[in-house]
């Protein structure tokens, strides 16, 4: 009789974790009756399609899923190339979203998804103001234009690193470590926040150290503490000069870099024998010299040839204005 207890506690024990894995989503997508949708898993990232379904006649769908015990997922609810709503979702969740096709949504039975909801809508509001600004740049306005750009995002990275740091218990922090500014700028893009996302990520991994989210977190945690280590040591090393170089120009006579008056020095090196070197002393660097030489722009051009006379030739064919050197030893 007690071994037939054991058993069925167990199997009961078996059948509710079972059930707490189980996540239900309930969606209504109004402006899309009897449409596909898509939903997609977050893959560190990436995007992975988990399945396809279809709205009723009203809009309304239904979907289940499994979710590991102490690894949430974040999930996306697509509308053909749009996403509409975005869930960060535990094991046993019930959640429910109304959304329409523009990706405006709202979300009931998690806090967790309400506080990525937020955090998601902040962080479009910032890039649409940002994109509302740079819209009619020109000469005339870039100055006020850049100036205005630089109080916003100022003011936006302190309203992200706010968030992160009252919320490190938090999973939604990870996207927002991530958030970039446009061509690929992070918004978290000084050395210091090396420190903001230890901070995070050892907060996180107390709570869900087999989340794969965490564990990419992680990664770079390390690689910008590696870089804020670096950062430290050479700020923290005094200064030196450059090493001088000393080679003659095609008449024969020593050019010495470190003798050059000139307030900003380019020091180039190049072979004649490669014809796209020369076609880049022609097409990029004698405009860039002929603009700026005046106002105190040199290049010490330094050729690798071994032969100093397929050299010469070059610089006297191209009429190359600026300091040419070449030791001829290749």
């Amino acid at each position: 009789m007690k071994l037939s207890r054991i058993a069925l506690c167990g199997a009961v024990a078996l059948a509710l974790a079972s059930c707490g894995k189980t996540t239900k989503v309930v969606g209504t997508v109004a402006q899309a009756p009897s449409s596909e949708l898509t939903v997609k898993l977050l893959d560190v990232n990436t995007y992975k399609v988990l399945d396809t379904v279809r709205t009723d006649a009203s809009g309304r769908f239904s979907y289940k899923l499994e979710v590991a015990e102490g690894q949430p997922e974040f999930v996306y609810v697509f509308h053909k190339d749009t996403k509409i709503a975005s869930l960060l979702l535990e094991a046993g969740d019930k959640v429910s979203f109304e959304a329409d096709t523009l990706g405006n949504y709202t979300v009931q039975g998690s806090q967790a998804c309400a506080d990525l909801q937020q955090v998601e809508q902040t962080y479009s509001e910032f890039l649409s103001k940002v994109s509302k600004m740079t819209a009619d740049v020109n000469d005339a306005n870039a100055v006020e234009i850049s100036k205005s750009v630089s109080r916003e995002y100022v003011k936006y990275y302190r309203q992200a690193t706010s968030y992160v740091i009252s919320h490190k218990g938090s999973l939604t922090c990870v996207p927002v470590l991530f958030q970039n500014v446009d061509n690929g700028f992070p918004v978290f893009n000084q050395s210091t926040d090396a420190i903001t996302f230890r901070v995070v990520c050892d907060s996180l991994k107390t709570l869900y150290p087999h989340s794969k989210y965490v564990q990419a977190l992680e990664k770079e945690a390390a690689r910008r503490e590696q870089m804020l280590d670096l950062a430290t040591a050479l700020n923290s090393k005094e200064g030196v000069n450059f090493p001088d170089i000393v080679l003659p120009d095609i008449h024969g006579e020593k050019q010495t870099l470190s003798k050059i008056d000139a307030k900003v020095i380019m020091i180039y090196f190049w072979t004649a024998s490669d014809a796209a070197h020369k076609m880049f002393n022609v097409d990029t660097l004698l405009p860039l010299y002929e603009e700026y030489h005046a106002k105190g722009f040199e290049i010490y051009s330094v050729a690798i040839d071994g032969d100093k006379g397929t050299w010469a030739a070059a610089v006297k064919n191209q009429k190359l204005p600026w300091i040419n050197v070449c030791d001829g030893l290749g």
